[in-house]
């Protein structure tokens, strides 16, 4: 089988009443090329795997799914996805429909004339809630100086890549894999043009604060020794800003013999440093945690089974109701523009 122009990776979580949508526009807006769709599942508590099934089943020439054993986030999904696509050219897109597949024409069309290894879309405008969003100024900025990444570049969870990055990126075998950190690492031939954020027609994102955490130290940690040297430099910094400090207590301690030193002031001395140092003991602890890991063959995913492209079926699965929707807008018209 030739492989398609155009592979596209959805990320599912709780997805079932929204991937169906998704999976529909692609169909109706790609027909002019060859493509494939590989949906991801990863450790949906909702009917997610019996949708994605149907799906496959309904357009099984276009439709492939992986059903992964566990929960293992979104950047190790799309990490499954992109192993098994074949594209040319793969898009990353979200399962929810606030990534409208109709935007990945212009960022298709971007990534072949610009000849970019890597196309993100840039929001116009976000609709995620404002704790993301604070969340991903903060990652943003961190990615500015850990990924040396030019700082008007937003990394999203919406781009297109071209095969040659998405071999390069597959290659990593870590288990804390960061999809924008391995795309850096690979290439700095990176465009992005503005696109559509769609607001969140049902349920909710599932990306919790101990997800975004997660999240985050996957790009501090693994793509840089720069907090290592960072925690370096603040341990010089306290250690020689003590010794001015002692030399001041050990001359009011000659000048003034009968003047004893206050234990606030010996509590607060001494949990400042406390702190300083275990700060830079976790910080050690943590690569070498992560490191462990590695080593010990942690894996990055776990695929329990895959169905479609000629996959055997893999069991009896319960039919879930089709959601009826309206007739989606006609593509619009916009003027081509790659910031770069």
């Amino acid at each position: 089988m030739n492989a398609p122009e155009l592979s596209f990776v959805i990320p599912v979580y709780n997805g079932a009443a929204t991937i169906g949508f998704v999976v529909q526009d692609i169909l109706r807006l790609f027909q002019f090329l060859t493509f494939e769709i590989i949906l991801v599942n990863d450790g949906s508590r909702d009917q997610t795997e019996a949708v994605c099934r149907q799906l496959v089943e309904a357009h099984p020439q276009h439709v492939t799914f992986l059903q992964l054993s566990r929960n293992f986030s979104e950047h190790n999904a799309v990490l499954a996805g992109l192993n098994q696509s074949r594209g040319a050219y793969v898009a990353v897109l979200d399962d929810d429909g606030q990534n409208p597949p109709a935007e990945i024409i212009r960022m298709y069309e971007a990534i072949k004339t610009g000849n970019f290894d890597t196309v993100y879309g840039f929001y116009r405008e976000k609709q995620h809630h404002w704790f993301r969003n604070l969340g991903s100024r903060f990652n943003d900025a961190v990615a500015t100086v850990m990924l040396k990444k030019p700082k008007h570049l937003y990394l999203s969870s919406f781009k297109v890549m071209n095969r040659f990055t998405v071999d390069q990126v597959i290659t990593y075998r870590g288990a804390f894999p960061y999809i924008d950190g391995l795309i850096f690492r690979t290439t700095q031939n990176i465009a992005q043009i503005p696109v559509e954020h769609r607001k969140r027609d049902q349920g909710a994102s599932g990306y919790t604060l101990k997800k975004l955490v997660k999240l985050w130290l996957n790009m501090f940690l693994n793509f840089s020794i720069s907090p290592l040297r960072l925690a370096a430099m603040i341990g010089l910094f306290t250690a020689a800003a003590s010794v001015p400090l002692m030399i001041l207590i050990i001359i009011d301690k000659i000048m003034n013999p009968s003047l004893t030193m206050g234990v606030p002031t010996i509590l607060v001395a001494m949990t400042f440093f406390s702190g300083i140092q275990l700060l830079i003991i976790g910080l050690v602890g943590e690569y070498l945690g992560r490191m462990f890991l590695d080593h010990s063959g942690t894996p990055q995913y776990i695929v329990r089974y895959a169905y479609g492209r000629e996959q055997p079926e893999p069991g009896p699965m319960p039919r879930v109701p089709q959601a009826k929707r309206l007739t989606p807008p006609p593509l619009r018209e916009e003027p081509f523009h790659v910031n770069v």
